[in-house]
């Protein structure tokens, strides 16, 4: 009897674990591939939609560390040229 009550005792706290695994976001959420020819362009120079969700990363930025599929993160260098572009 006690190994049952144990037993059901333990199923019932486990029942209430909850998975906080984040799902698997596509490759290439933002769109990043669509944009890799504007790499080595001054950003100046560059137009994009207004609507894009995106930041840019740069020397001397700070910026958040959170992580977001959808946001299309643009690095520029010391002189703001686009050096690289990835989600995130």
């Amino acid at each position: 009897m006690k190994p049952t009550v144990f037993f059901l005792l333990t199923l019932t706290a486990l029942a209430g674990c909850k998975d906080d695994r984040v799902a698997a976001a596509p490759p290439d959420a933002c769109g990043a591939q669509g944009y890799r020819s504007l790499i080595g362009t001054p950003l100046a120079a560059v137009t994009l939609p207004a609507d894009l969700d995106m930041r840019i990363v740069g020397p001397g930025r700070i910026g958040t560390t959170d992580y977001r599929p959808e946001r299309l993160n643009i690095e520029v260098d010391e002189a703001g040229t686009i050096t690289d572009l990835s989600c995130g």
